[in-house]
């Protein structure tokens, strides 16, 4: 069967999607570009934000205005928590979040005049971790691992907890053993990721942290950078930072999790955290690792986000000293708390603010990449694009360079400029 695949959202779709991939190869089934010919199309959907819930049902409606006797099948976070809006759709399959292998199992069975399937579970009652294998499709230089499931922290703005379910998190053996199997495959980066990996750990027997992982992912993959995910900033202590700088193959990037940098806002976003513990955070990845990139997310026009509330966001960013910055205008997510607050703001002040947060964030980002200008940095290669070779630093910054036959290597790079978002630079001999 030739399958065509669209995945929408974060890197844990991305990692699940290529999961589905493998196994639909390894099944015998052929991948075909999405907006193709194919005997079914499968969405892997998302619901962060209302924008996400539109896109989402945009691809399905695409999917079948395509190819109209095709079996679609859609799954993920909006199919979890919006199944009844997806079956209106002329969906042959609804699934949510869980059972990647149950969901291929039933497109198999799947008849294109069978009639519809509907088998989406209740998220907040899931206790098991479901394993897929690690990895991506041939060609790949970075992998990523998944190594939880789940959240409970349930920010009054997140619709996420819903459509992931509690934490669950894959073994510290199982997560090594994937590491090495990986980089014997020949990855040279490997990416731990989940729904909220600082949790990791917490349902396990004895509750290892997650530098207990960080260790044994790099002991079990020496020749493999090890890049973590997306952190709260709780991670972040003193403990963690001695044992991180003692990994050689641990990247020095972080991107703590921040969406304000106003103690009032951060208090009804209900975070665990307020500024003095982010910045306390950011001191410390400072002073163990040499330079580290650090990025974060930030939310701006935040139910009843005055002006002063958001000044203070934009004198903490600048105190931060980013090195990149994600900025999203506040989307109203129905079924969270923060949807029935008072002072929402209008979307023309969302948008107003979230130019002026990313004129800051334009600007300590340039000042980033200038402070690299002479220096070498090791690079691994990814891709050719536009004439350059593209790869990143262990800081995560991008590089280019010219070059031949570069992809899948490590190489120092001086640096001797600025290319876009990123740096040029040249080979070192």
């Amino acid at each position: 069967m030739r399958v065509a695949i669209y995945t929408l959202g974060c890197k844990v779709n991305q990692y699940e999607t290529q999961a589905m991939e493998a196994e639909l190869t390894r099944r015998g089934h052929t991948l075909v570009p999405f907006d193709g010919a194919a005997e079914a199309y499968l969405i892997n959907t998302c619901t962060v934000t209302a924008v996400s819930d539109k896109k989402s049902r945009q691809m399905i409606r695409q999917a079948r205005k395509r190819a109209p006797h095709a079996i679609v099948a859609v799954c993920g976070c909006y199919a979890q928590t919006n199944p009844q809006a997806v079956e209106e759709l002329e969906v042959d399959l609804v699934m949510g979040t869980n059972d990647r292998m149950g969901f291929l199992d039933r497109l198999e069975a799947l008849s294109p005049d069978g009639g519809q399937v509907v088998a989406v579970d209740d998220a907040l009652r899931r206790r098991g971790y479901e394993h897929l294998p690690a990895g991506g499709l041939e060609g790949r230089t970075r992998a990523m691992l998944k190594v939880e499931d789940g959240c409970v922290n349930f920010c009054s703005y997140c619709i996420i907890p819903y459509a992931r379910g509690p934490i669950r998190s894959l073994t510290l053996d199982h997560a090594a053993a994937e590491a090495a199997r990986l980089a014997g495959e020949g990855y040279r980066e490997i990416v731990l990721t989940g729904i909220e990996i600082s949790s990791w750990g917490r349902d396990l027997a004895g509750k290892p942290e997650l530098m207990d992982l960080v260790e044994a992912v790099c002991a079990a993959a020496p020749g493999c950078r090890v890049r973590l995910g997306s952190l709260e900033p709780r991670t972040i202590t003193a403990e963690f930072c001695r044992r991180g700088a003692a990994l050689p193959n641990l990247c020095p990037h972080f991107h703590l999790s921040m969406q304000s940098g106003c103690d009032s806002v951060l208090k009804r976003m209900n975070r665990k955290y307020d500024t003095g513990r982010y910045y306390e955070s950011v001191r410390l990845l400072r002073d163990y690792f040499d330079r580290p990139g650090i990025t974060t997310d930030l939310i701006v026009g935040f139910p009843g986000e005055t002006e002063a509330e958001f000044g203070q966001t934009l004198d903490f960013i600048q105190k931060c000293a980013f090195s990149a910055m994600h900025i999203f205008p506040y989307s109203r997510r129905s079924g969270t708390p923060a949807a029935a607050m008072a002072g929402q703001v209008p979307n023309a002040v969302k948008e107003d603010r979230a130019h002026r947060a990313g004129e800051l964030a334009r600007g300590m980002h340039h000042a980033w990449l200038e402070d690299w200008v002479g220096e070498t940095l090791p690079v691994l290669f990814e891709e050719e694009k536009d004439g350059l070779w593209r790869g990143h630093a262990p800081n995560y910054t991008e590089v280019f360079v010219s070059g031949e036959k570069l992809h899948n290597v490590i190489a120092g790079v001086k640096i001797t400029g600025l290319h876009g978002e990123g740096l040029l630079g040249t080979l070192s001999l």
